[in-house]
């Protein structure tokens, strides 16, 4: 069975709890012996927002704490001799919140401030009125109310640090592993593929110098072994980026149009929007992506121009690169390696990938990348 769909959120929770503690001092204030012959409206009205005010004990512990205090307080001069329960439970939940010190503050202040309290408005001897008061707030409880909010604070830190340590080891064993990879494929498949390319580079030269054809299938395996010596120089490049160097990321993106522009492309930079705080990953894809599409614009599109937009929308970046080359409505696109690892990029941070021919000639790449915020 699934527990998780059963969880009760967190806000039922919290007003279930307070209400449940409000109606407990209500009863218990409504089945003792009233105060006086008139029943006071003010300490009734005290027991139940000091079991009401529970309800927002996780974001403001503090005020809950001052709160509930304030209340125990007040129906005890109105002549109430019932358990502070609410303030137990707010101690409980200052001191989870981290607040130790404060809470050891306010409730030694407590605890005098009843007893004087009692001594003022206590009409019988002052050993009764003294009494009164420990039954407001027992020491005993108080220190129970403490320990076990502190026992849950240590618990859970304890809890976010395995959490972290088995995601930092995680992380360390896959970065292991990548390059492990990474030095597997070099030592095997690039020196194989190297040996490929440089036999059919000779063999080309050596036919054309001999003024011989040079034969199609020859061509052919010229061709892929640059274009595999190329795909997997960036796959090893990819595989070694272990994150310890500072990440190549949007602030990078202007040398990358330059660089293009060096090199005989005509390449343009647009930027939309104020640029928020983003994550580095985001920023890491965003880059890659322009890259990808840069160099595949240089080497396949027989393109004269390229534009690059970086639109930084409320709630996501977008990244666009446009070209005028050969490409038509007709061209289906060839899945290489470098579409499928801008693909796989921008679908790991949960995003959406255009990559297709634009209206009349040339091609278009689109990534949507969204971003949070509230992270």
């Amino acid at each position: 069975m699934d527990k998780g769909r059963f969880r009760v959120p967190t806000g039922v929770r919290d007003w279930t709890i307070a209400l449940g503690v409000a109606a407990l001092l209500l009863g218990t204030g409504l089945s003792g012996e009233p105060p006086d012959a008139d029943p006071d409206v003010l300490g009734y009205a005290l027991l139940a927002v000091g079991g009401l005010a529970l309800a927002a004990r996780r974001r403001a512990p503090l005020t809950v704490l001052a709160v509930t205090g304030l209340c125990a307080v007040g129906y005890q001069a109105a002549g109430f001799d019932v358990l502070a329960v609410s303030y137990l439970v707010a101690v409980y939940g200052a001191v989870r919140a981290g607040h130790r010190a404060l809470t050891v503050a306010v409730s030694v202040t407590m605890l005098v401030v009843l007893h004087l309290t009692a001594l003022l408005f206590h009409d019988g001897p002052a050993g009764e009125a003294l009494a009164q008061a420990r039954h407001v707030l027992e020491a005993a409880w108080l220190i129970a109310a403490f320990a076990a909010g502190e026992a849950l604070r240590q618990a859970e830190r304890r809890a976010d640090e395995a959490e972290r340590t088995r995601e930092e080891t995680a992380r360390r064993r896959a970065d292991e592993e990548r390059l492990h990879i990474a030095r597997e494929l070099h030592d095997s498949l690039t020196h194989q593929i190297s040996i490929i390319k440089v036999q059919a580079e000779v063999a080309v030269h050596v036919a054309r110098r001999r003024g011989e054809q040079v034969p199609e299938a020859l061509l052919a395996i010229q061709k892929a072994g640059r274009e595999a010596t190329r795909e997997l120089r960036a796959t090893l490049e990819a595989l070694r980026d272990d994150d310890t160097t500072p990440p190549r990321g949007l602030d990078h993106i202007p040398e990358l149009v330059e660089q293009a522009s060096t090199a005989g492309l005509e390449a343009t930079l647009t930027i939309d929007g104020q640029r928020p705080d983003l994550p580095a990953a985001v920023g890491r894809a965003a880059y890659r992506i322009v890259q990808e599409s840069l160099t595949n614009i240089a080497r396949h599109a027989s393109a004269a121009t390229a534009s690059v937009l970086i639109d930084y929308r409320t709630d996501s970046l977008v990244v666009q690169v446009d070209d005028d080359g050969k490409a038509t409505p007709d061209t289906v696109p060839t899945p290489g390696l470098g579409l499928l690892g801008m693909r796989e990029r921008v679908t790991a941070l949960g995003g959406r990938l255009r990559a297709q021919p634009r209206g009349e000639h040339g091609f278009t790449v689109q990534a949507e990348l969204p971003v949070d915020h509230t992270s």
